[in-house]
């Protein structure tokens, strides 16, 4: 897999992945979509849709959880009213757009011919996106990132640790997939800027 690319006659962003990068990609868009609308509260469905726009009931504390502490920060740190009442008109809205672009990811991944169980060795999965898919991606590989990063207590400067650690063991295994995350988001910044 070598990442991202624009097609040239039809300016149409693609990759190529095998069934393994694929499968583990929608894994990982599969994780963040649940860990987002399980912590999320869950809406009632049959309101009228002028109330669901305008409904302003969400979260008014930090998370828990430290991955959706950093997707989420507080906004205002020295005013905690302030901090209450953005979160509370904003993170809703905010969970529901990462959660959108994660879900583009396995859509895309799915509709390019990825199987809901892989069972194939020598599966080759062709996605081709359009600009505005593409930047769904883009933004979901930065939550994944960040998703990683925070799982995984990485932090600036902190790469030797990380390439000194043998290879069998799981955290440099998950720290590949980081890294792996990374060079498809450049590529695909790249694609879209059309380098």
């Amino acid at each position: 897999m070598s990442g991202f690319h624009r097609h040239l006659r039809s300016q149409r962003i693609i990759a190529t992945f095998s069934g393994l990068e694929a499968d583990l990609l929608r894994t990982l868009a599969s994780q963040l979509v649940e860990l987002l609308r399980n912590e999320a509260a869950v809406p009632n469905d049959d309101r009228d849709p002028f109330e669901a726009l305008m409904d302003f009931s969400g979260p008014t504390t930090e998370p828990e959880d430290p991955v959706l502490a950093r997707l989420f920060p507080t906004a205002y740190p020295h005013d905690e009213e302030a901090a209450s009442e953005f979160r509370r008109f904003t993170e809703g809205g905010l969970r529901d757009g990462k959660a959108a672009a994660a879900v583009a990811i396995i859509d895309g991944l799915e509709e390019a011919g990825l199987p809901p169980e892989l069972s194939e060795d020598g599966l080759v999965i062709d996605v081709e996106l359009e600009e505005a898919e593409a930047e769904a991606w883009m933004r979901s590989f930065t939550d994944l990132r960040l998703a990683l990063a925070t799982r995984l207590e990485i932090e600036e400067g902190d790469e030797e640790f990380w390439y000194s650690l043998p290879d069998d063991d799981p955290r440099a295994q998950i720290h590949d997939i980081y890294e792996w995350v990374g060079l498809l988001q450049e590529t695909l910044v790249q694609a879209l800027m059309g380098d």
